[in-house]
């Protein structure tokens, strides 16, 4: 991937497109199937990595041993037999072949010793512990084996995966998955290696694509500083210049808001009719799970959003985040702060946002 392009993930929701409930029945039953290989080849090929890892930590082996992870072939002091990173696809390869595609066990392979490799340092450290996957990973694939294709009214899309048919389900979509979708079909830009997850029955296609970073008339000399806190959630000045994105009243009281009447539901939980047993009882509390979470993302995207723009309007290059590490170490001995909020969500959609943008992005 060249440094003028980044990478994109849609979560588009997708069916099973057949008609035949036996045979939905069967596809749906070898996705549940895939999900449990993946997440057992998941949880081996970390443990494997990690033990290789720390071979040469293993001090009471005697001192004739070689330690070296490198392959025999081409280092005489290595102590495999093949490269790092096919050692533990070969392993997948010997427990799961013939049960689940092996594009999907290579993919899965190299996404998980990518991922090992970034963390290899915080390992060793103590910072964290080793990663542990769960029962819903998604399913990963590379994108040669995703077939892309209109349907018959031209809505939606036809994908075609490991001879499993699923259409997509845009509906009333109002962001850019049904244009993205079309780019992708006509050859305009790439899909890289994507993923398939099952939440609750529905199915989602977490599609990557290889974006060009838009052209945008920037000056590198020219600062923007940015300032997160809670009475303004983000404060810009460039040169002269002085904006403030955002409201106390309009993110932290709407959030409190929302709070208080998931607790009032709560507590009146007690006298709702019952019927179908727990599931009635919950069913208005329900409504509340993701409200908050939902209005917290999209007020951080609007105002990350909001902030790139004035960056780009004003040709500021570089993004300058003020004081940032000792707000956030303040944040984390207020558990108001810390509860209720999302700095380090709002930095994240910043930094993603201003590399689309080919803005830098400096936290002090």
């Amino acid at each position: 991937m060249e440094n003028n392009t980044t990478i994109l993930t849609r979560k588009i929701q997708i069916y099973i497109d057949c008609d035949d409930k036996k045979k939905r029945a069967t596809y749906y039953d070898r996705l549940f199937d895939w999900q449990n290989i993946i997440f057992r080849a998941s949880n081996i090929v970390l443990s494997h990595q990690f033990l290789q890892d720390s071979l040469k930590d293993l001090i009471y082996l005697t001192t004739e041993v070689k330690v070296k992870l490198a392959d025999r072939n081409t280092d005489e002091e290595g102590i495999l037999n093949t490269s790092r990173m096919n050692t533990t696809y070969r392993l997948l390869s010997a427990y799961f072949k013939g049960e689940i595609p092996t594009d999907i066990l290579s993919t899965l392979n190299t996404t998980l010793y990518k991922n090992f490799q970034s963390d290899r340092k915080a390992y060793w450290k103590g910072e964290r512990s080793l990663r542990t996957y769960k029962k819903d990973i998604p399913i990963p694939f590379s994108s040669k084996s995703m077939k892309l294709s209109n349907d018959e009214q031209g809505r939606d899309f036809k994908i075609s995966l490991f001879k499993l048919p699923f259409r997509t389900y845009l509906g009333k979509d109002r962001s850019d998955k049904r244009i993205l979708l079309q780019r992708v079909l006509v050859g305009q830009i790439k899909a890289c290696s994507s993923a398939i997850k099952v939440i609750k029955g529905k199915i989602f296609l977490l599609l990557s694509l290889e974006m060009p970073q838009k052209d945008h008339v920037l000056q590198e000399h020219l600062i923007a500083e940015a300032s997160l806190s809670i009475e303004h959630p983000i404060s810009v000045s460039i040169d002269n210049d002085y904006y403030q994105i955002g409201t106390k009243e309009e993110f932290l009281y709407r959030r409190i808001a929302i709070q208080a009447a998931r607790h009032r539901l709560q507590r009146a939980i007690t006298y709702n009719r019952g019927g179908n047993g727990r599931k009635r009882k919950l069913k208005s509390l329900d409504h509340y799970n993701q409200k908050e979470k939902n209005y917290v993302d999209s007020r951080l995207h609007l105002y990350s959003r909001r902030l790139i723009d004035i960056c780009i309007k004003s040709q500021a290059g570089t993004l300058l985040l003020v004081n940032q590490s000792n707000k956030e170490e303040i944040a984390k001995e207020d558990e108001f702060l810390l509860r209720n909020w999302s700095y380090y969500g709002l930095i994240e959609k910043i930094k993603y946002k201003a590399k689309m943008a080919g803005i830098n992005v400096i936290i002090e």
